[in-house]
């Protein structure tokens, strides 16, 4: 066996009766909260992230497709659906779906109120897997190639305002640019949803893309562009030009990033606040060990001098205070990480802690666990730590042996 380590495990079996029992519990104290403090502000910064990302992108896609535009108009001019890339776009690896769509910006008129929103028009390939479960009430529609319908589902905060309900009538009107009155349409709420994105939510009416081309006069095989979903947000860039170089330079191609700067700019600022938790957490818990470690060389100065007048190099006995340090950090870690994860899984399954929706986009903490979250906060922990307590060791060289010895 190590001599060192040994040595360490013995001073760590002895000391349940000496006087630095409660300070080592201080530092396995200190690095437990620590860590589960840095896991957890992690789990829910990310998890907000995702959240906030995921109904963003279920309001744009990932990547639009359309045609150039000078303004920033709602309204795009039509492009053909027969291209080449569509819908091959999607046996690409990495692109999970493309789908048609077009908006239009029109007026909900009811007795006694007004509201102007955007009617996102879709079609029969359009992927209805993020409004499934944010459906409230009623369901979503059926697009077909061959028949129109007049469902729409709206939001929660719009039918609240409008004082709508399911099935009830919704007329909408548009303005057209060569006519002079608005015209009207009328459709049916099938479905009422609610994201939490209140500046979406009050904005979008879905309904089916036929609308939009008969509006606008547009032959059947002309929408207003394509929505592109992939299966991996961290390679958006990569995709955004992977797509951007493949429909060729009549079209242009922009990722949710690049439509939505404000929104995902400010979800990257939170990753500050992350890292000033950790550097606090971490310099808490590392000058916690510090004095825990300056606490263990005072208690042992008579086994310091004993192995030095025995011939053991300064080298060595540090090395077995470090040893005792980085079991007090693991035992610390092992806590942490259980306190942590004890916490995030009561809240992923119960949700018990609320928050309000209308200004955090969520109705409660959200909480994203992820393995390599807690490897590389658990390694950084540790390696750090340790790494703290190798200058304090030093004080072990100005130990005389004879001194130490005599005054025991």
């Amino acid at each position: 066996m190590n001599f060192e380590f040994f040595i360490a495990s013995r001073i760590f079996l002895k000391s349940k009766a000496n006087f630095s029992k409660p300070i080592v519990r201080l530092g396995v104290i200190s690095v437990a909260l620590g860590l589960s403090v840095m896991i957890i502000s992690i789990a829910i910064v990310t998890g907000f992230q995702k959240q906030v990302r995921e109904k963003v992108i279920g309001f744009g896609s990932h990547i639009q497709i359309s045609n150039f535009e000078v303004n920033s108009s709602y309204e795009a001019s039509p492009l053909k659906k027969n291209q080449t890339f569509y819908p091959f776009l999607d046996t690409i690896e990495g692109i999970r779906h493309i789908q048609v769509f077009a908006n239009k910006a029109g007026i909900i008129k009811t007795d006694d109120q007004i509201e102007g929103v955007i009617l996102k028009g879709v079609g029969s390939d359009y992927d209805w897997s993020f409004f499934k479960n944010k459906i409230t009430e009623g369901r979503h529609f059926t697009v077909t190639d061959s028949v129109r319908t007049d469902e729409v589902i709206i939001s929660k905060s719009l039918a609240s305002r409008l004082k709508l309900k399911l099935g009830d009538p919704l007329r909408m009107y548009f303005i057209i640019s060569d006519e002079m009155q608005p015209r009207g349409r009328k459709f049916k709420i099938s479905g009422i949803y609610e994201t939490g994105l209140e500046e979406f939510d009050r904005m979008y009416v879905v309904g089916d893309i036929y609308h939009i081309q008969k509006l606008n006069k547009w032959k059947n095989d002309q929408v207003g562009g394509f929505e592109v979903l992939i299966n991996d947000f961290d390679k958006i860039e990569k995709m955004g030009e992977l797509v951007y170089n493949y429909i060729g330079y009549k079209l242009d191609s922009q990722t949710i990033k690049q439509m939505q700067p404000q929104i995902f700019e400010w979800l990257s600022l939170q990753d500050m606040n992350v890292i000033i938790i950790i550097a606090l957490m971490v310099m808490v818990a590392g000058i916690t060990m510090i004095s825990t470690l300056l606490i263990l060389i005072l208690e042992k100065t008579n086994m310091i001098g004993t192995l030095k007048a025995l011939g053991t190099k300064n080298k060595s006995i540090r090395k077995i205070f470090i040893y005792n340090a980085v079991y007090i950090i693991g035992k610390g870690l092992l806590w942490g990480n259980l306190i942590a994860l004890g916490l995030c899984m009561v809240q992923i399954n119960t949700g018990i802690f609320k928050l309000n929706q209308e200004s955090y986009y969520v109705s409660e903490v959200p909480v994203n666990l992820q393995l390599s979250h807690f490897l590389v906060i658990n390694g950084g922990t540790l390696i750090f730590c340790t790494l703290m307590l190798i200058i304090p060791t030093y004080i072990i060289t100005k130990i005389s042996p004879v001194k130490a010895i005599r005054f025991s």
